[in-house]
């Protein structure tokens, strides 16, 4: 759920989750006051997340993908490194 951020006139600033659909214009401070509701965009995931880390990741690759140079060294009497590759066609 997005965190969208309040502003008490009397406490400042506060983060509070609600669904998209039901954010309401204003809501109650810890003080009772009504805080309006700034003009930011939602905050929609957590940067330490694990899930966020894996988005991260990938938008890096897809900028600057890994180049790969030569193909992964055989082990053991040539075969390949994953046993499935065994089954692969051949040239």
């Amino acid at each position: 759920m997005p965190t969208y951020e309040f502003r008490c006139s009397s406490c400042g600033p506060f983060d509070a989750v609600f669904t998209m659909r039901d954010v309401p214009d204003a809501t109650a401070c810890r003080c009772g006051a009504a805080a309006p509701r700034g003009v930011t965009a939602p905050l929609l995931g957590r940067g330490g997340s694990t899930a966020m880390g894996l988005l991260d990741a990938t938008k890096a690759t897809a900028d600057r993908p890994a180049v790969v140079s030569a193909p992964s060294p055989r082990t053991g009497r040539g075969a390949p490194s994953d046993p499935r590759h065994a089954r692969l066609p051949h040239p």
